[in-house]
C-alpha cells in the first residue's frame, strides 16, 4: 500500500477528503482533512433523484481543488467513493464521466450495504471494543445500519432516510407527521434487534448532537471520538432539539449555524430509532466511511481486522515520537513487574496494569518535542493523538500518569477537573508512584533490567550488583501516599 493515501467521500450533503500517512505496516495518522458543503443532492429529491447542474458544478469545483491539495502532499493513491445521492441519480454517469475525463479521477459509486459495511469496520477497528452494538450513519440521502460484535460486522442495511431527503420532501412543507410515518415505515426493514447494548453514532448529524451534549454537560475532555453517555441523556436532548422553534433556540442548544436546516430531520430519525429499539448506551464515532475505505485497503490481506492486541494509535506514537525504544520497553516491563508484586498490598484492581504499561511505553514521547518539557508534551500528545481503540477514561489515566511521572503526585485540581474520568485518588496516586519509581530505577539506562526485586509486607527490596547511585538519590524524593511502603537497595 502507498505511504500516503487520499480518500474522497462524495456524500449527499458534503464532500470530504482525508489524507493518511503510514508510519509502519498497520500504523497511520491523519495528515490533512478537507470538507466542502457542496450538497450535491440539493433539489434532486424534488426531481426524481436527478442531480441538478449547480450542485454538480460545486462538487466538480471542490474535487478539482481536493486533487490539487492531494498533489501538494505527494499522495500516491487516491480512492474516491460516492454514496446515496449519486447512487439514486439517473444522470450520475454524466457526472462520473466528466470527472474522469477532465480531472482523471475515478468515482466508485458504492451500494448502501457497502456504505454501511465501511462505516462499521471503521468503528469495529477504531473504537474501544463493543459487544452487541448497532451502528447508525445518518447521511443526507440515506441511513446505514450494521451490527457490530467485537470486530465482527454483520446485518448491514441501507434505508432511504436522510436529512436532506426528509427536509425537501417533508420539513420544507411542514409535514412532520408525514416524516414520522415515512421514517417508521423505513425502519420496519431493520432486522429484529434483541439484546442490543449500545448505539454507535457515525456521521455529521450524530457528531453534532454528541458535541452539543458534551458542551451542555461541561465535559472535561475535548475529544468527540469514543465519547460515551446514556440513552436517557440522548433521548432528553433529542426531545429539546425537536421542540426548538428558532435558530436562536438551536444556538442555545449548542447547534452550529451550518446545521440549522438539517439537524431536525436527523434528530427525528434518531428519536424514532430510539423509540423502536431499547438501547441504554450511546457512543460517538469520529470515524466512518472514509476511514472504512482506507482500512479495507490497508487490511485487505487481514480480513479487514487489525492483528490481536495491536493498537494503531499507540504504534504511530511509538513510531514517530519515541526514539529510544529499548528504554521504553524496559520501562513498560518494569512497571508491570512492580505492579504484579504490589497491587494486592495497595488494593489496586488488576485492570489498571494495561494502562500503566502503556503510560510507561509512551512516557518518553514528549522529549521528541522538547526535552525540558517532556512530561507536559507527552501529556498533550497522549490526550490529542492516542485516538483509536481507547475509552476516554483510559486516555485520561494514561495521560495523567505521564504528566506527573517522576514528579509530585497528581494535583487535587487535576483530580477534581477529571473526576468523572479518572479512578479514585488512591488508585491514581499508587499508579503514578509506580511509574515514577520505575523511571527512577532505570536512571542509569541499562541495556536490560539489571536488578531483581523482592516485596514483602510493604517493603520493596532492589537487589543489584551495581550501586544504583542515581536511583537511590532520586528515590528518596518521590512522593508516596502509603506511609508504610518502604524501599531498600542491596548491593550484592
Amino acid at each position: 500500500m502507498a505511504k500516503r493515501v487520499a480518500i474522497i467521500d462524495i456524500g449527499s450533503n458534503s464532500i470530504r477528503m482525508v489524507i493518511y500517512e503510514k508510519t509502519s505496516r498497520y500504523a497511520f495518522h491523519l495528515l490533512h482533512e478537507e470538507k466542502s458543503k457542496v450538497r450535491i443532492s440539493q433539489n434532486a429529491y424534488k426531481h426524481n433523484g436527478e442531480l441538478q447542474e449547480v450542485p454538480m458544478q460545486r462538487t466538480f469545483n471542490a474535487l478539482h481543488d481536493f486533487l490539487e491539495i492531494a498533489s501538494s502532499f505527494k499522495v500516491r493513491k487516491t480512492l474516491c467513493v460516492a454514496t446515496s445521492a449519486m447512487r439514486d441519480a439517473p444522470n450520475k454517469k454524466d457526472f462520473i464521466l466528466r470527472v474522469k475525463h477532465q480531472l482523471k479521477l475515478n468515482i466508485k459509486v458504492i451500494s448502501g450495504e457497502k456504505e454501511a459495511y465501511f462505516g462499521a469496520i471503521a468503528c469495529a477497528n477504531l473504537l474501544p471494543q463493543q459487544q452487541n452494538a448497532l451502528s447508525i450513519d445518518i447521511g443526507g440521502g440515506s441511513t446505514e445500519f450494521a451490527f457490530i460484535d467485537d470486530k465482527n460486522v454483520s446485518n448491514t442495511i441501507s434505508l432511504k432516510l436522510g436529512t436532506v431527503r426528509l427536509k425537501e420532501l417533508y420539513f420544507d412543507n411542514d409535514d412532520i407527521d408525514g416524516a414520522i410515518h415515512y421514517i417508521d415505515n423505513q425502519l420496519e426493514q431493520l432486522a429484529p434487534t434483541h439484546n442490543l447494548s449500545t448505539l454507535i453514532g457515525i456521521g455529521g448529524t450524530f457528531r453534532a448532537v454528541s458535541s452539543a451534549i458534551m458542551k451542555e454537560s461541561t465535559y472535561p475532555l475535548n475529544k468527540l471520538h469514543a465519547y460515551a453517555y446514556s440513552g436517557k441523556t440522548f433521548k432528553k436532548y433529542l426531545k429539546k432539539l425537536l421542540l426548538a422553534n428558532s435558530n436562536k433556540e438551536l444556538n442555545s442548544l449548542f447547534i452550529k449555524s451550518n446545521r440549522y436546516d438539517v439537524i431536525k430531520p436527523g434528530a427525528l430519525i434518531l428519536q424514532r430509532v430510539m423509540k423502536k429499539i431499547d438501547i441504554n448506551n450511546i457512543i460517538t464515532s469520529g470515524v466512518g466511511v472514509r476511514e472504512g475505505v482506507f482500512l479495507a485497503d490497508l487490511l485487505r490481506s487481514a480480513k479487514h481486522k487489525f492483528p490481536a492486541h495491536f493498537n494503531t494509535s499507540m504504534r504511530y506514537l511509538l513510531d514517530v515520537h519515541v526514539q529510544d525504544k529499548q528504554f521504553s520497553n524496559n520501562l513498560s516491563k518494569l512497571v508491570k513487574n512492580i505492579f504484579d508484586i504490589t497491587h494486592d498490598y495497595f488494593g489496586i484492581d488488576k485492570k489498571y496494569r494495561n494502562e500503566l504499561s502503556i503510560a510507561a511505553k509512551l512516557y518518553p514521547a514528549g522529549s521528541s518535542v522538547h526535552f525540558y518539557s517532556q512530561n507536559k508534551h507527552t501529556y498533550y500528545i497522549i490526550q490529542s493523538a492516542l485516538e483509536y481503540g481507547f475509552t476516554h477514561q483510559q486516555i485520561t489515566l494514561i495521560a495523567t500518569l505521564t504528566k506527573y511521572a517522576k514528579n509530585k503526585l497528581p494535583s487535587s485540581t487535576h483530580m477534581q477537573l477529571y473526576k468523572e474520568l479518572l479512578p479514585d485518588s488512591k488508585t491514581t496516586n499508587v499508579l503514578s508512584h509506580i511509574l515514577s519509581l520505575a523511571i527512577v530505577l532505570l536512571s542509569h539506562r541499562p541495556r536490560n533490567i539489571d536488578f531483581t526485586m523482592q516485596f514483602w509486607d510493604g517493603r520493596l527490596t532492589i537487589n543489584s550488583q551495581k550501586k544504583l547511585y542515581l536511583a537511590q538519590n532520586a528515590a528518596v524524593k518521590l512522593e508516596c501516599d502509603n506511609k508504610d511502603f518502604q524501599l531498600f537497595f542491596t548491593n550484592r
